[in-house]
């Protein structure tokens, strides 16, 4: 009875949402006519992969002879552990399969962006040594800026001469921090700090002192262990006082990648801040599928000494690998729910969108008019001629500085953009 009770409730929550998003939905204009499809340069990132586009030219994966060379390491150290497959030496405390070389970890690219010259720095990285590299527009040769241990850096952005460099560098405790480094990745030092989610660094053209972010908050308990994220703000640091100053902040929204263009007016993502809550739906939910997730956790306990004892699993060794899940993804520190976005939010030019009609791109000038330029934003970069690119999760589009709208590409999940 409190089961068929528990799911009736589930059905009127759901279909009250729904109602309350195609209401949301019909409400919004219609979006501004496309334009020819757009042949601007940019990059962009997907599962953790880097893609390259240049002027009318087809889209195609970054040649990097870094990644070469690590996946020739890994592929050397796997035949010389090789002899050790299908004994207990390969069998970790999970009941998984141990990796026995961290090259064996796939690289993953973190950040992109493009220096004022055309150059494309990236940073690539696997569990254990992060890199920054440069690829030079004119020869394509990629140059090693810095390799380090345990080194992590997100969103690159290049000053507007091009001599430095600004990154968010994650540490431990889910803590990030800015760092400031020049184009040869030296007099690397960290400008801010505390307990916070500093990322998206941003120069502006007319204050080479002077530097944008965004920051949030962290809530902890009384024994250290991260309780909650604040909402994020947008701060400005003096390089030469070393003051931090808020420029954008209100508890009822995420203020997210600053920009600043040639006329000083200021970009930037702005979405609802949603307070994290442990909802009547959560305890339902987790009522429902306790005895399955019981049931889970005894078959890998049973799996892992199966493996142990008579190096047999409880399933078959040859099934196919199962690709990520699509259904809960990240995006701008967010976790969306992709089947749901998909299913109930208006497409962008004909183009599904992974997150709401809330994540808008908005442009504020410098006497505090704010105007949206786009909604179901999931990224945007600035290009240094005033061009937007900008991305649903779905497909990259381009806005140019006179205000048309272009389709620069479809895909299947895009993380972030940079405009070359």
């Amino acid at each position: 009875m409190h089961i068929l009770i528990g799911f009736l409730l589930l059905a009127i929550i759901a279909y009250l949402l729904f109602r309350q998003s195609s209401a949301q939905r019909a409400s919004l204009p219609a979006p501004q006519a496309l334009s020819a499809q757009s042949v601007r340069p940019f990059a962009y990132m997907a599962n953790g992969v880097l893609f390259l586009r240049r002027n009318g030219q087809k889209i195609e994966e970054l040649d990097s002879p870094y990644i070469r060379e690590s996946i020739a390491r890994r592929d050397r150290a796997r035949q010389r552990h090789s002899w050790k497959e299908g004994t207990s030496f390969n069998i970790q405390a999970g009941g998984g399969r141990r990796s026995f070389e961290s090259i064996d970890r796939p690289l993953v690219a973190t950040a992109a962006a493009y220096a004022p010259n055309g150059d494309l720095y990236y940073f690539l990285r696997d569990e254990t040594i992060g890199g920054l590299f440069r690829r030079e527009a004119e020869s394509d040769k990629e140059l090693r800026i810095m390799l380090r241990q345990g080194l992590h850096l997100t969103h690159l952005c290049a000053s507007p001469d091009g001599s430095r460099l600004a990154a968010s560098v994650q540490e431990d405790g889910g803590v990030s921090s800015i760092a400031l480094f020049d184009n040869e990745g030296n007099n690397f030092r960290i400008v801010t700090g505390g307990d916070t989610v500093d990322v998206a660094p941003a120069w502006i053209p007319d204050a080479p002192a002077r530097l944008l972010f965004q920051s949030a908050g962290l809530a902890r308990d009384e024994n250290g262990y991260l309780l909650a994220q604040s909402h994020n703000s947008i701060q400005i640091l003096d390089m030469d006082t070393g003051t931090i100053e808020p420029i954008l902040d209100n508890d009822a929204f995420d203020y997210l990648k600053p920009r600043v263009d040639a006329e000083g007016n200021l970009l930037f993502i702005r979405r609802p801040y949603e307070i994290p809550r442990y909802k009547a739906e959560n305890a339902i939910t987790d009522v429902l599928f306790f005895p399955f997730r019981l049931l889970r956790a005894l078959f890998h306990y049973l799996n892992f000494f199966s493996l142990m004892y008579s190096r047999k699993p409880l399933t078959s060794a040859d099934n196919p690998s199962v690709k990520a899940d699509i259904k809960d993804i990240l995006l701008q520190g967010k976790r969306i729910d992709a089947e749901k976005a998909l299913r109930n939010e208006r497409p962008v030019h004909g183009i599904p969108s992974l997150v709401p009609s809330s994540w808008e791109l908005v442009r504020r000038s410098r006497n505090g008019d704010e105007t949206v330029l786009a909604t179901n934003v999931a990224s945007y970069d600035l290009g240094a001629d005033g061009v937007i690119v900008y991305s649903n999760g779905r497909g990259v589009f381009v806005i140019e500085p006179d205000g048309k709208a272009a389709l620069a590409m479809k895909g299947d999940l895009v993380a972030e953009v940079a405009a070359g």
